[in-house]
């Protein structure tokens, strides 16, 4: 979340930006949602903070606060380090986490690619005290397959056009399909990008609990609502950009939205709960046309 301002303090420090504004201070906000996106509790890292350094003290500090049982914490890999598992194991914590299949041990990669799902299917891998359960979707299938093709026509334009350094050679996205020949020539490696066809529609879940792969699966996919809770609180909150400089006002404003956001959440469950054609935002227009006037009169009633 960043700030109208260009000064730093011990709070406030410029960081990788997802709204892009690199020049301005910021702090990282961690949100904790139950199922649907209900907020659950929150925590205000520095602006310079590495958000897969954000998981575990949310965590812990949801569990100081109310002592909850049977927590099972579900994130993708973006928040994921070897580091962050051997902290979710070591805590005795239940997870669902997205896997990098690709990055598994030849012995799991050659047991993932001899499944040969169909579409909506599941199998289990067992790796020591968890599964690993891959899915594959057709749809997703072929959604992977354009972003390839996509990725590789930009590389073959680039290419084309003199753009592609030695820099490029490195692992970033589709640069992968990359090569160097020769002293000085770059050129794509056609043979790599074909290999990677065998994984389109494939997509792997760690998990330690006992769920079935299915609910694994479902729970999994419970994970947009977090980037859902996350726009509102941007969009229809306006929880940023903030204006203090004062770090006890700086929480205030957080402690606010995060309130705001519950309420909102709670009038989304309210209408879909009476089955209300209302959306919360038409809702809300709704109620900023209503007003109550009290008046007095001379006269006795």
């Amino acid at each position: 979340l960043y700030f109208e301002a260009s000064d730093a303090d011990d709070l406030r420090k410029p960081g990788f930006s997802k709204d892009g504004k690199h020049q301005q201070p910021q702090i990282v906000l961690g949100l904790l949602v139950s199922e649907n996106g209900y907020p659950l509790d929150y925590d205000i890292f520095e602006g310079n903070k590495y958000e897969g350094e954000t998981l575990l003290p949310v965590i812990a500090h949801f569990q100081t606060k109310y002592k909850s049982e049977n927590l099972t914490i579900v994130a993708d890999a973006g928040l994921l380090s070897k580091k962050n598992i051997a902290l979710l194991k070591e805590k005795e914590y239940q997870y669902i986490l997205g896997a990098r299949i690709k990055n598994e041990p030849t012995k799991i990669v050659n047991q993932i690619l001899a499944l040969h799902l169909n579409d909506k299917e599941s199998a289990v891998i067992k790796k020591q005290e968890e599964r690993l359960i891959i899915s594959y979707k057709e749809q997703r299938a072929r959604k992977d397959a354009h972003n390839r093709k996509r990725g590789l026509e930009k590389l073959e334009k680039n290419l084309k056009s003199g753009k592609l350094t030695k820099s490029n050679i490195n692992n970033k996205g589709y640069n992968k399909y990359l090569k160097m020949e020769g002293n000085v020539e770059i050129a794509i490696n056609y043979e790599k990008y074909e290999q990677d066809s065998c994984w389109d529609g494939l997509k792997g879940y760690l998990t330690n609990t006992t769920l079935s792969k299915e609910e694994v699966i479902e729970k999994y996919g419970q994970l947009w609502a977090v980037e859902k809770t996350f726009r509102i609180s941007k969009s229809d909150l306006q929880i940023r950009p903030i204006f203090h400089r004062l770090q006890h006002r700086i929480k205030a404003h957080i402690c606010i939205s995060f309130a705001a956001c519950k309420v909102y959440k709670e009038l989304e469950r309210q209408l879909k709960e009476k089955k209300s054609m209302l959306s919360p935002e038409k809702a809300i227009d709704i109620l900023k046309t209503i007003y109550e006037i009290s008046i007095q009169t001379p006269f006795s009633m």
